[in-house]
């Protein structure tokens, strides 16, 4: 298992694809808070459950000034997929080539598995991580972390 980056690390910068024509960069959300959702696959039981959790507490997300971005090893056409089939509505990004690299960067990726681990990061607006947790593959990690360490952003 690996050890995802603690908090007080600055959070890696990266530019992602989030559609097959678009990438979006962290840095692009310098200024506000950031959750980045790490999760193995699009279409796993417990990744399709946690993103649709995500997708239903992102107004609570928003009234901190947040904005939750998955992340996974998956393309870009699969996640264009997902997010439709799941009615998904914030950004999904594509850790696909090089395969697993901005996951590798903040310490979630299962070498073995091939697939990004299940991390969560909250970073403060000034690009900080704030919060981080890894979760077992299994186990869906709710979003209680992510609400309490957004509660303690200071506004």
């Amino acid at each position: 298992m690996s050890q995802v980056l603690s908090p007080g690390t600055s959070a890696p910068d990266f530019t992602l694809h989030v559609t097959p024509d678009q990438c979006l960069s962290l840095s692009e959300f310098r200024g506000r808070p950031v959750i980045l959702a790490f999760y193995p696959a699009d279409w796993s039981p417990v990744c399709g459950d946690q993103m649709v959790l995500y997708n239903q507490v992102r107004p609570e997300f928003l009234k901190h000034g947040a904005e939750v971005l998955g992340v996974s090893v998956d393309g870009a056409w699969c996640h264009q997929a997902f997010a439709k089939a799941r009615n998904l509505h914030f950004p999904l990004l594509a850790d696909f080539e090089p395969k697993g690299a901005v996951s590798k960067s903040y310490g979630a990726y299962r070498e073995g598995d091939g697939v990004s681990e299940r991390a969560l990061f909250v970073i403060d607006k000034n690009g900080a991580i704030v919060w981080s947790y890894r979760s077992p593959l299994a186990v869906n990690p709710g979003a209680d972390g992510i609400l309490n360490a957004l509660e303690r952003l200071p506004s």
